[in-house]
């Protein structure tokens, strides 16, 4: 049900986006698209264990993500907007989603990127419908990427 963005909505949005492009963040995001490859656990903390600026980038980006993601999911976003301008997170959740079931047990917190993947969710049947093919496409070149950094590694 696609609905017209409030005026608060659209407020918000470009709230969110702003922050986005906030230097700290713009370098973190660049660093975890860059280096963030990761199957499990023990890769995460090679790659980002907390106290390394690695970890701190990439809770600053799933951070990032996460609440933006809260606020599409509790309404306070309009949807179609946020879709259609707003598709890194897919990516983000694409690096990260081999390792939240194993995050979510070690830590005992279930809700570990919750509203991402519930956004995630909702966004494949989206973009399915309005560019059949456009998830299995950016899952391979996210593979390519991987196959590309692992290599220069």
């Amino acid at each position: 049900m696609e609905t017209k963005p409030t005026h608060e909505q659209a407020q918000l949005h470009l709230q969110v986006y702003d922050l986005r492009r906030e230097a700290r963040l713009r370098q973190a995001r660049d660093w975890f698209f860059k280096n963030y490859f990761v199957e499990n656990l023990d890769d995460a903390m090679r790659l980002a264990a907390p106290g390394t600026e690695g970890g701190a980038f990439v809770g600053m980006v799933l951070g990032y993500w996460e609440q933006a993601c809260a606020l599409l999911n509790s309404g306070l976003l309009n949807e179609e907007l946020f879709f259609q301008t707003s598709g890194e997170f897919f990516g983000i959740w694409e690096r990260c989603k081999a390792i939240v079931p194993y995050a979510r047990e070690k830590f005992a917190y279930k809700l570990y990127l919750a509203e991402m993947e519930k956004a995630v969710q909702r966004y494949e049947t989206w973009i399915e419908k309005r560019s059949p093919g456009h998830i299995a496409t950016m899952r391979e070149f996210i593979k390519q990427m991987r196959a590309q950094g692992t290599k220069a590694a």
